[in-house]
């Protein structure tokens, strides 16, 4: 497939870099040309300088051919304007990176089909979204759900104390029965790997597991970690990704305590978000939050537009005894020196767009996408047709890609969800949850035609 990527910032050149990993040609449209070649020197993608507003720029990007347009600069206008720009085909998904609150709410006149928008996505409200689900988790690096929270697939860093360090898989499954939970990738240093039975478990090993809802309290345990219920959660900042998690903690039940450095934003969010308490100052002030309590809060979240801001505040509200603590990088490069210096719950909207993205390119039988920050695999949920040769077929009996397997099944059932053994079949009408390696992603859709 052909794609077209405007925008070559942090969002565009993640789409750009899982498309083109993924052996799709793509093109890439910025105004900068510093971008751009930050971009082609590092993918291998083609690059045309120029604005993706310009229907005489979108023809130089072969805009005719292609099966993807995704605009994802930082300008709503400039997004929605070139998707008014190109007339779309059956071919053709147009997707549009839209931040702006007001084409979301309820009764809102800005429809997407207005502008030829086949999707918007909202990378802000996206990240808000899975920072929620990861204060719910504790200590969790990623999650993604499927059925509507039924089934979740969580990251989870292997603690000293944990019972399942220094056991094999196999020692595990025995202890666990027939609990609905799977491991279904084990990251350690750089290598990501689907683990056998005879693999054994290190402390700080970071594993991918997919459990039911009942039974995730269970996998945090194993991994040496208890629940805690989310109650009142410090903010620091006053961006986009934060005024949707105060929104967010409010309709669950939870308050937000917003920690705001500039007075115009603290005003102008007060006004809005009645339910939260909005405090003018700053998150990088050590005295400051010690005396807002930061140790007695269930959680602190770094979420102003500076990742260095972000990584300091979270460093100090670690100091001061915050029991769970989740910090914003927009940088990719940073991820791993946040990680190096114990600040292990990284959250980012250019892979929280990209997912939602993924989805498109993968239409047919893929209904969600979701992507790891520390590893290249991915979980993809497909549907099951009366096309797909492993109907029928018993999981154990399946000659299923290295580096991909099934780790949910979503069927009509009380539970909603299934974490699969080998006895399990695929029936027609199922969604199957399947983790892969990149290397794995064609060889598995192939599996699942619509």
């Amino acid at each position: 497939m052909r794609a077209v990527v405007v925008g070559a910032g942090e969002v565009g050149y993640h789409v750009a870099e899982r498309l083109s990993t993924e052996k799709h040609d793509v093109v890439v449209v910025d105004v900068r040309p510093e971008r751009l070649e930050y971009v082609q020197t590092r993918l291998d993608v083609a690059v045309v300088e120029g604005s993706g507003a310009s229907p005489s720029v979108l023809e130089m990007a072969g805009i005719r051919d292609v099966g993807l347009l995704a605009a994802v600069t930082s300008v709503d206008e400039v997004n929605l304007v070139c998707c008014m720009s190109v007339r779309g085909g059956d071919h053709l998904v147009k997707v549009a990176r839209v931040s702006n609150p007001d084409f979301y709410a309820d009764g809102a006149h800005l429809r997407p089909e207005l502008f030829g928008v086949d999707v918007m996505i909202n990378p802000e409200r996206e990240l808000a979204l899975e920072t929620l689900r990861l204060l719910e988790a504790t200590e969790a690096t990623d999650i993604a759900t499927f059925a509507g929270g039924a089934v979740q697939l969580v990251g989870l860093k292997v603690t000293d104390e944990a019972p399942i360090a220094g056991r094999t898989f196999a020692e595990i499954g025995a202890d666990i029965g027939n609990a609905p939970m799977l491991t279904v990738a084990l990251k350690r240093g750089d290598r990501t790997i689907v683990p056998k039975g005879t693999t054994a478990v290190k402390s700080g090993d970071h594993l991918y597991v997919v459990a039911t809802e009942s039974t995730m309290p269970t996998s945090l345990e194993l991994c040496g970690y208890r629940t805690t219920e989310v109650r009142r959660v410090m903010i620091a900042g006053g961006s986009l990704e934060a005024y949707y998690l105060a929104q967010l903690l409010h309709q669950h039940r939870g308050q937000a305590i917003m920690l705001i450095k500039e007075r115009d934003r603290a005003q102008d969010l007060a006004a809005k978000l009645d339910q939260a308490l909005i405090l003018n100052g700053d998150a990088t002030d050590l005295e400051l939050l010690e005396v807002e309590g930061v140790s007695g809060v269930s959680a602190f979240v770094a979420l102003t537009d500076h990742d260095e801001i972000n990584i300091l505040s979270a460093l100090l509200a670690k100091h001061a005894g915050a029991r769970q603590v989740v910090t914003l990088v927009n940088r990719m490069d940073y991820m791993p020196l946040a990680r190096m210096i114990g600040l292990e719950t990284v959250v980012s909207p250019r892979l929280s767009a990209a997912n939602a993205i993924l989805r498109y390119v993968r239409r047919g039988s893929v209904t969600k996408v979701a992507t790891f920050k520390d590893s290249e695999a991915e979980a993809i949920a497909f549907n099951v047709s009366a096309a797909s040769p492993l109907v029928g077929l018993r999981l154990a009996e399946v000659d299923f890609p290295e580096g991909a397997i099934v780790a949910a099944l979503v069927r009509e059932t009380e539970s909603g969800a299934i974490v699969p053994r080998g006895d399990d079949k695929l029936l027609v009408g199922d969604q199957a949850v399947v983790f892969a390696l990149p290397e794995a992603v064609g060889p598995v859709a192939e599996l699942f035609p619509s």
